[in-house]
């Protein structure tokens, strides 16, 4: 098997459950501000500990700072306005909508990396795109209100965005720069951002809410870096055409652990959407 697919399957199921954790926080009324700082703070910290052990020199630190600044900039966007988003839709629902950035960085893959899908993997790229439109045109949870709806999608769609140009911005550093030195500058940078965010909302009321925000963001982070540092690995290795593809399919681990903890439910079309799922991911190995 090839390396760069076991890196991918193990960054798929990190990202996975990563989403998940951000439905926890929105169901816990979490500060996203105290999640992210803490997330992005721990990731940091971690890719430090990373880039000493492994005692490597950095080189061309104007690139590396660049591309780390738009990573960090485009990631800390996505993150908050997935977690903003799941404030007022269905895990179901937002996943789907923010995992459509698979179409721009596929056509960036193959135009800009000359990346070159086999026949059976262009049609794992179809699959895994039906997926996500059959998850996202799946109803949402009834009672939702007309304004919290339209705010929940522009929040996602704002999302999916940013989630592109993070994708891209990732396949430039695990082609260009040191990844633990890119790790944690990006994710220091998003630190920052989130202080920022902290500071312009003022100081979080004290609570249960509040404590847990603290003890989610830091398990947030713990298996980002896992993630994180399996993708820049697999990126080094194989076709961002491919890997974001099958990277992208980790909402659907967030959709089921979201319909077996808290309950949402799952209709013939979600349940068609997970076989499908499986099917994209086999059909990327070939």
């Amino acid at each position: 098997m090839n390396n760069w697919y076991v890196f991918t399957l193990a960054a798929l199921v990190l990202f996975g459950i990563q989403r998940f954790l951000y439905k926890v926080s929105a169901e816990e009324n979490c500060s996203t501000a105290v999640t992210t700082f803490t997330f992005m703070g721990t990731v940091t910290c971690l890719s430090l500990l990373l880039f000493f052990a492994r005692g490597e020199g950095i080189e061309n630190v104007p690139r590396l700072s660049f591309i780390a600044l738009v990573n960090s900039l485009s990631f800390f966007a996505g993150t908050v306005l997935t977690i903003e988003s799941l404030k007022h839709l269905p895990a179901s629902v937002v996943m789907p909508l923010v995992r459509l950035n698979i179409v721009p960085v596929v056509l960036y893959g193959m135009f800009v990396f000359g990346d070159q899908p086999s026949p059976w993997q262009k049609a794992g790229i179809v699959t895994a795109l039906a997926v996500i439109i059959i998850l996202a045109r799946s109803p949402a949870s009834a009672g939702e209100s007309r304004g919290n709806a339209v705010r929940g999608v522009l929040y996602a769609m704002t999302a999916l965005c940013a989630g592109a140009v993070a994708a891209v911005s990732s396949a430039h550093a695990a082609h260009t720069v040191n990844k633990p030195a890119f790790m944690a500058l990006s994710y220091f940078l998003g630190t920052l951002f989130a202080i920022a965010l902290l500071r312009r909302g003022g100081t979080p009321r004290r609570g249960e809410a509040s404590k847990k925000a603290f003890l989610i963001g830091p398990a947030i982070g713990l298996v980002n870096f896992g993630g994180f540092y399996f993708l820049l690995q697999a990126l080094a290795r194989g076709p961002l055409a491919l890997i974001i593809p099958v990277t992208g399919l980790s909402f659907v681990v967030a959709v089921l652990l979201s319909l077996i903890v808290y309950g949402e439910k799952i209709d013939a079309a979600r349940g068609l959407a997970l076989v499908l799922t499986i099917i994209a991911v086999v059909m990327m190995r070939f």
